[in-house]
């Protein structure tokens, strides 16, 4: 009976032991796969981050042997990227107030070696394009014209006469941009160059009540500044650069981009400068687009073409071939019907010549009105 008895509580402990392996491996598989969870969230977070921060700011020079004071002097210049101190040629660094040709040589070569000019295969590149986003219209027919809507990344320019939809267009996209990404957003803020003086908050609260986001949030989220003259309208870049380079931003517009230029330089005897200071001016927005992302929008004015006057083109972009070859999609806005506006896609990398209708409402751009 004791034997009996031995055996029993022996078999009892035995399966005691059993059953405590048992659940301590099941616990260190558990805690196994929890590490594993955490890593990949870890991973996947450090991924969006990257996606996110396209750039390096100036300051991470100081680890790589560059003098705090000379990053201050190129932070002052407008230089607020690693990317645009590599970008900038050897006789704009040496533009720089106290920064000697030897340092300017030095700051290149520093540059060169984190931002590496490289060649990459067709597949490298197009899996980098398919990182960038495209901000909606607001219209569904418009979005579908331009492949799923205003491209980040390049330059947009919209022309057209008066009330054709321009500035209501870069109110709907301050808004847009702010959306997450599955909802045709950007997921960033929004910045407006007003050259005109037609920037309006309150559109932004009605476009924002259609799209169902804080009205407060979306005016906190749009920075916008005032330009009266083309040289503080260059300026302003310096600004948006250091703005930039500390705040997630996905749209910049500027309407109107030509403004300005077209009543500060009179007569063809100014000309040759006008074109100069625009190109630019335009040089600094394509910089500005690849080095953080960002879609630049512009907006442009027209004027009578003599040669369309027997034609359908009876009118013009202003800025001739500079801003046309500047542009990387131009977009011609006319009037339609009633409400209706048309939009045709005149030059763009990828998408074909085509056009189509919108409307312009109290809301922004929509669909089009029967």
């Amino acid at each position: 009976h004791t034997s009996l008895t031995d055996r029993w509580t022996c078999r009892r402990m035995m399966m005691a032991e059993a059953d405590e392996v048992e659940a301590t491996q099941v616990v260190g598989e558990a805690m196994e796969e929890a590490e594993e969870l955490e890593e990949e969230e870890e991973e996947a977070e450090e991924e969006a981050e990257e996606r996110e921060l396209a750039f390096y700011h100036i300051t991470c020079l100081e680890e790589h042997g560059i003098a705090r004071a000379d990053v201050q002097k190129l932070v002052e210049s407008g230089f607020c990227t690693v990317q645009a101190v590599a970008h900038a040629t050897l006789k704009k660094l040496c533009e720089v107030k106290g920064i000697s040709e030897t340092k300017a040589q030095k700051l290149r070569a520093v540059a060169y070696k984190m931002v590496p000019s490289t060649f990459v295969t067709a597949a490298v590149e197009m899996q980098n394009r398919g990182q960038m986003v495209s901000l909606s219209t607001g219209s569904r027919e418009l979005d579908q014209l331009l492949d799923g809507g205003v491209e980040t990344g390049s330059l947009t320019e919209l022309y057209g006469e008066f009330r054709t939809g321009k500035t209501q267009l870069c109110h709907t996209l301050c808004v847009t941009c702010q959306l997450p990404s599955a909802s045709g957003g950007g997921e960033g803020k929004a910045m407006y160059i007003d050259t005109e003086g037609t920037f309006r908050p309150n559109r932004l609260t009605a476009i924002a009540e259609r799209f169902d986001v804080d009205q407060e949030m979306v005016l906190e989220n749009v920075v916008f500044a005032r330009a009266h003259n083309s040289e503080q309208q260059f300026d302003l870049l310096k600004q948006a650069c250091a703005l930039m380079s500390e705040d997630r931003f996905s749209l910049l517009v500027v309407d109107s981009a030509t403004a300005l230029y077209r009543t500060d330089y009179v007569g063809r005897g100014e000309l040759s400068e006008r074109q100069t200071q625009l190109a630019q001016f335009l040089r600094q927005l394509t910089r500005m687009a690849s080095e953080f992302g960002i879609a630049v929008v512009l907006t442009n004015q027209v004027v009578a073409n003599p040669d369309g006057m027997a034609m359908k083109d009876a009118l013009k972009p202003i800025g001739g071939n500079i801003i046309a070859h500047a542009s990387h999609t131009r977009l011609q806005l006319r009037k339609g019907r009633g409400e209706n506006r048309v939009m045709k896609v005149i030059d763009s990398p990828s998408i074909a010549e085509s056009e189509a209708a919108f409307s312009v409402g109290a809301t922004g751009i929509d669909d089009p009105t029967d």
